[in-house]
């Protein structure tokens, strides 16, 4: 089991950048491939980015590609979300994931472990 808590969310200007981070508990977390998801008010919760075990396969929903990035720090427990030129359609409740497999998917009904989320704000 692995437990995620998600940190880094808040209030920013359009066109500012926020870092998010997702510290995991447990010493086995370079076993899982691991994603961003997001939900904003009244959608759907959609992939925003995952990643691979070791990190080198990031892949990027296309609403996001060229401005966040995606990286983890298996020494270090730690998934990260990069987000610069950040847009108001990027508020959104943000999730980190955990899926017990190597390679990423873009589905979340196929990740198996969940943190609270934590709250991106855009302004325009």
């Amino acid at each position: 089991q692995v437990q995620l808590a998600e940190s880094g969310g808040g209030l920013v200007q359009a066109g500012g950048s926020l870092r998010l981070s997702c510290l995991a508990s447990g010493r086995t977390f370079n076993r899982y491939a691991m994603g961003w998801f997001r939900q904003a008010p009244g959608k759907g919760r959609e992939f925003a980015a995952v990643v691979n075990w070791s990190g080198t396969a990031p892949y990027y929903a296309d609403s996001v590609k060229g401005r966040f990035t995606i990286s983890r720090d298996n020494g270090k427990n730690t998934l990260y979300l990069q987000m610069n030129s950040l847009k108001p359609e990027d508020t959104a409740v943000y999730y980190c994931a955990a899926r017990t497999a190597t390679d990423w998917s873009t589905y979340s009904d196929e990740y198996d472990y969940w943190g609270q989320g934590t709250q991106v704000t855009v302004s325009s």
